[in-house]
C-alpha cells in the first residue's frame, strides 16, 4: 500500500512510519524538512509547509498516496485545505481514504475539567458518542507572549479546536476518513514532557513529592506513543476503519498518585508521596482543574474492529518513557515550576 503522511516527522510520526515500511508498504512524509533524522529508509520525503498544501498536489500524485494520514490538524481552515486538496484532481480517484489524529479534548467532561464548561460529570467511561464540548476555541483566551501577536503558532491556538476538524473531515464524502481521539500521549519524543514533573524531583533528589488532594484520586487515560503508532497504522492499513471515529488509550488508567508512584518506581526512587489537602496549599502549589470529572475513555471500539492493543506493559513503558526524559530534557522549565524551597515549608508544615 502507498501511504502519505503529513506532518510526519516529530512525537508519533517515526514510529508510525517505521511500522509501515517494517511491513512493507510505501511510505512518504510531507515535512518542513527541519527534522528528519527519526525517520526511517527507504521513506519519500517531501518538503514544503502545509499552508501551501494544494499547490503539491501534482507532486502526491506522482506517489500516488491510497492513503493520507494526517498528524497535526489543527483548525477548521486547515482541514478545508486538506480536503480540498485530495478530493479533485489530480488527487480524485486516487487517494481511497484519510486518517486524521484528533484529542480527547473534544469531549464536554474535558472542557468540565478545564473549567470552560458547566453541568453535572459526565458518565465515564466516555464513548465515542458522549457529548463533546459546547464551547469552541478552548485556547481563544490565551494570550501570546509580547511581541508574538502576529506570530503564525499563536494565530493557530487561537483558531485550534479539533472538533471542527472533525467535523470538515467527517462531512467529505469524497474522502472516507477515520479519526482517532488520542489521549495524553507519552513516551520517547515528547516535547510535552508529560512525565517531567515527577522525573526530575526524582533526579534532584526529593525525597517527598507534594501533590493536591483534589487531583490525588483523578483519572486522565494516558497512551505510549509507540501504541499510539500502532493505532494510527491500524487505521490506516484496515479499510474496515473507514468513516469511524475511535478512542484510543490505555485500557485501565491510574489515578495521579497511582501514575505519580508507578513513574518514580520507574525512576528508581524510594521516595513518599505527600497528599495535602487543597486548602492548605499555597495557590503555587493547588491544583487549577475540576477533579470531580474523570477524562477516561472506553477503547473497547477500535480494539473489537481493528485488533488494537498495547504491545509492552506498564511498567516497560513507563521505563523507556522515564529513560527518554532523562537523556533528553528540556531546554528550560517553566519558571517556578520547582519551588523547592516552598515544598519544604509545606512538608514541614506536614511534619514530615
Amino acid at each position: 500500500m502507498r501511504i502519505l503522511i503529513i506532518g510526519g516527522t516529530s512525537f508519533m510520526g517515526p514510529a508510525v512510519a517505521r511500522e509501515l515500511v517494517a511491513a512493507g508498504h510505501s511510505v512518504a512524509v510531507f515535512h518542513r524538512g527541519k527534522t528528519e533524522r527519526d525517520v526511517p529508509e527507504p521513506v519519500t520525503h517531501i518538503h514544503g509547509n502545509q499552508r501551501d498544501l494544494p499547490s503539491f498536489a501534482d507532486e502526491f500524485a506522482r506517489f500516488a498516496p491510497e492513503v493520507v494520514i494526517h498528524m497535526t490538524l489543527a483548525t477548521e481552515a486547515q482541514a478545508q485545505t486538506f480536503v480540498a486538496t485530495f478530493t479533485p484532481p489530480p488527487l480524485a480517484g486516487v487517494t481511497r481514504r484519510a486518517v486524521v489524529i484528533s484529542s480527547q479534548d473534544v469531549y464536554h467532561a474535558f472542557g468540565l475539567v478545564n473549567r470552560t464548561e458547566s453541568g453535572a460529570p459526565d458518565p465515564i467511561p466516555l464513548t465515542e458518542d458522549s457529548p463533546l464540548r459546547e464551547h469552541l476555541y478552548p485556547h481563544a483566551e490565551m494570550e501570546p507572549p509580547p511581541g508574538n501577536e502576529d506570530n503564525d503558532f499563536w494565530r493557530q491556538i487561537k483558531q485550534y479546536d479539533k472538533i471542527l476538524v472533525e467535523r470538515m473531515v467527517m462531512g467529505a464524502p469524497a474522502l472516507p476518513c477515520t479519526v482517532l481521539r488520542l489521549p495524553a500521549v507519552y513516551g520517547p519524543r515528547d516535547q510535552q514532557h508529560r512525565t517531567r514533573e515527577i522525573v526530575k524531583r526524582v533526579d534532584d533528589g526529593r525525597r517527598a513529592i507534594i501533590l493536591d488532594a483534589d487531583v490525588a484520586n483523578w483519572r486522565w487515560t494516558h497512551g505510549y506513543v509507540d501504541d499510539m503508532a500502532h493505532a494510527i497504522v491500524l487505521a490506516a492499513t484496515d479499510d474496515h476503519a473507514a468513516g469511524h471515529i475511535y478512542n484510543v488509550g490505555e485500557p485501565d488508567p491510574l489515578t495521579y498518585e497511582e501514575r505519580a508512584r508507578a513513574l518514580g518506581a520507574a525512576a528508581g526512587w524510594q521516595g513518599e508521596i505527600v497528599v495535602v489537602p487543597h486548602d492548605q496549599l499555597p495557590v503555587s502549589l493547588q491544583w487549577d482543574g475540576d477533579a470531580t470529572q474523570d477524562v477516561v475513555v472506553d477503547t473497547s471500539h477500535i480494539r473489537r474492529d481493528l485488533g488494537y492493543a498495547e504491545a509492552l506493559p506498564r511498567t516497560e513503558r513507563l521505563a523507556r518513557a522515564v529513560a527518554w526524559e532523562r537523556a533528553n530534557p528540556p531546554a528550560a522549565d517553566t519558571p517556578g515550576a520547582y519551588d523547592y524551597a516552598t515544598e519544604d515549608e509545606v512538608l514541614a508544615q506536614m511534619g514530615k
